[in-house]
């Protein structure tokens, strides 16, 4: 595999953190609780796969493992 920018590392970690603020603000107003669980458990797994990643560096990752808990 080969080793990821600095600026690719960003773009994903923007990606992760776009999860972690969907999931900190809450179920939409106008969102049924079925559609709300859906968009949670898919943000969490998004989380999870992201945390699993091996090129980090300096960022911080404590938001992505709170956010998918």
């Amino acid at each position: 595999m080969e080793e990821l920018t600095q600026a690719q590392i960003a773009k994903h970690y923007s990606a992760a953190m776009d999860s972690v603020n969907l999931i900190n603000a809450g179920q939409p107003e106008g969102m049924t609780a079925e559609d709300w669980a859906d968009c949670l458990a898919r943000n969490k797994e998004h989380l999870k796969i992201m945390l699993a990643k091996d090129y980090w560096t300096t960022e911080d990752l404590t938001p992505l493992t709170t956010a998918s808990a």
